[in-house]
């Protein structure tokens, strides 16, 4: 055991090494390059200021040009290496004068909000949808869901982002005038869902034209209700919607985890969920206007606490199993009721002066002519937050989801080949378990690397997102970098961007060994 301890910390060392010698070399090569490349003087070849001679020497000495870049770098990296002593200086912009990390420390948390949320659902949703095509490998479901992620993948972002702006903003907008959905719009978008639904159950002949039929025929009457109920500018879910969410997370989850002929697995989700449902209205008390985020906090910890005691005294046996398919039902199951919580918010929102009865918007970051009343109330701020993070969250989620569709099938296709998959089936074990329990955590290894690095290129930030959508983030501050020949503030964000990648390649090795027990480390 001590043994082992001091092996994986023995590596770790070694490693931080090595990332420090590959950081020093790449920042380097970026400092030189990006010096020898850029002329901040170019602007002055056609200027016709009086004191033209004057302003082409003060920005010599300001940008310390007359200093050859490579020993420019080690000036620059003098306040980099200060840091280690608590006095960490990337200098100051070229214009403005600010200090680079605090013109950074502002933009981290915009494209943190910005880019995470639309990281985990491309991840979450992606992965889903490569594992179901693998599974169901050349029907009609993998053949359009193939298609539609090649499609995503050759999409320019900039292009789909202005569609968006066009159709999810501008023309939602204008149909919140008279939220009337026509009956023709109704019967395709439930006959689509229907048919998406069907193809992912795998079912065949009757049984996939009954779900089919029952599938279309809910989806269309929930819009039909919608419609007529003019739900789109009053959102709500209520105990019936959350109650329906709840329980049918609780179903999926059973199904996935260990199959709804668990009795105990499948009265543990069951059970958590109506605890959820059974709280919904002490819920809302908590969830009151003048509440935060920890209240927030406080219901995901006591549906979890409850999860966690309902799967432990289910049974005795497999309570490992029990527990965790409790605690993924309380924490899917809870969602809805934070959901409808900034739902019952929409018509405030809808109707104040600063929205004006446009609650998508197409540029920035939040809306800066919300009252202070409003700006103070946690439900309202994170509503405002949410409806300026729909567009571009929407944007860079499908254009990432292609990916990890791709990824994810090509994975598990492989996985399945293997003869331990067929050893498993040989054995007697369903699909179910051969796929749950033995092939998904195989075909993860490959996807690894991949999520980790994504994760540590959220801080890099979307250039081109940021700039369409108008965000602050720190995509826009290296676009600006670039624009202005700034090569302090570019490289704050690059060694950031470095670091963080060196760092994930770190976390992903390490893994590894989770994911693989196969994989050891070495001395």
């Amino acid at each position: 055991m001590i043994e082992g301890i001091f092996t994986l910390f023995s590596y770790i060392l070694r490693r931080i090494g090595m990332m420090f010698l590959i950081l020093f070399g790449s920042s380097y090569l970026s400092y030189v390059l990006m010096a020898y490349s850029s002329d901040p003087l170019a602007a002055f070849g056609e200027s016709t200021e009086k004191n033209k001679a004057f302003l082409i020497k003060q920005t010599i000495i300001q940008l310390q040009l007359d200093v050859p870049p490579p020993v420019r770098f080690f000036l620059w990296l003098r306040g980099v290496v200060s840091g280690l002593w608590g006095q960490l200086d990337l200098g100051v912009t070229r214009f403005g004068k600010q200090p680079v990390l605090e013109v950074m420390g502002a933009a981290i948390p915009v494209t943190f909000r910005l880019v995470i949320a639309s990281t985990i659902l491309a991840i979450f949703i992606g992965i889903i949808v490569g594992l179901l095509t693998a599974i169901r490998q050349y029907s009609r479901f993998d053949y359009s869901m193939t298609f539609v992620s090649f499609l995503l993948f050759s999409v320019p972002v900039f292009w789909f982002a202005v569609m968006l702006k066009i159709y999810l903003a501008v023309q939602f907008n204008d149909f919140l005038v008279d939220p009337t959905i026509p009956w023709y719009a109704i019967v395709i978008t439930g006959l689509l869902v229907g048919f998406a639904i069907s193809e992912m159950s795998g079912l065949t002949k009757l049984r996939y034209f009954v779900l089919l039929g029952v599938s279309a025929g809910i989806i269309s009457g929930l819009l039909f209700l919608a419609s007529a109920s003019k739900w789109f500018i009053n959102p709500t879910l209520g105990i019936v919607g959350v109650a329906a969410l709840a329980l049918s997370s609780g179903l999926v989850i059973t199904q996935l985890s260990t199959g709804l002929r668990n009795r105990q697995s499948l009265i543990a989700s069951m059970s958590t969920a109506a605890f959820v449902i059974a709280c919904y209205y002490p819920f809302q008390a908590l969830l009151a206007p003048s509440s935060n985020i920890l209240a927030v906090v406080l219901m995901f910890v006591i549906t979890i606490g409850a999860a966690i005691l309902i799967g432990y005294s289910v049974q005795k046996i497999d309570r490992r199993i029990n527990i965790r398919t409790a605690i993924l039902t309380a924490i899917f199951a809870t969602l809805p009721v934070v959901f409808d919580r900034f739902m019952q918010e929409f018509q405030g929102y809808y109707q104040s002066e600063a929205i004006h009865g446009r609650p998508i918007p197409t540029l920035g970051q939040s809306n800066d002519y919300l009252s202070e009343e409003q700006l103070n109330s946690f439900w309202i701020s994170g509503l405002d937050a949410i409806m300026h993070l729909i567009l571009p969250t929407i944007a860079l989620t499908l254009i990432s989801f292609a990916g990890y569709v791709r990824y994810s099938r090509a994975s598990l296709l492989e996985v399945m080949n293997m003869d331990y998959i067929r050893t498993a089936r040989a054995k007697g074990l369903n699909e179910r378990t051969v796929i749950m329990r033995h092939a998904l955590r195989n075909s993860m290894l490959p996807l690894t690397t991949i999520l980790v690095n994504d994760f540590a290129g959220v801080i890099g930030g979307a250039i081109i997102t940021e700039t369409v959508f108008q965000w602050k983030g720190m995509g826009k501050i290296f676009k600006t970098a670039l624009d202005t020949f700034d090569l302090n503030l570019f490289m704050g964000v690059f060694v950031l961007g470095a670091a963080l990648t060196i760092l994930a390649n770190l976390v992903a090795d390490l893994l590894f060994g989770v994911v693989d027990p196969r994989i050891r480390v070495r001395k």
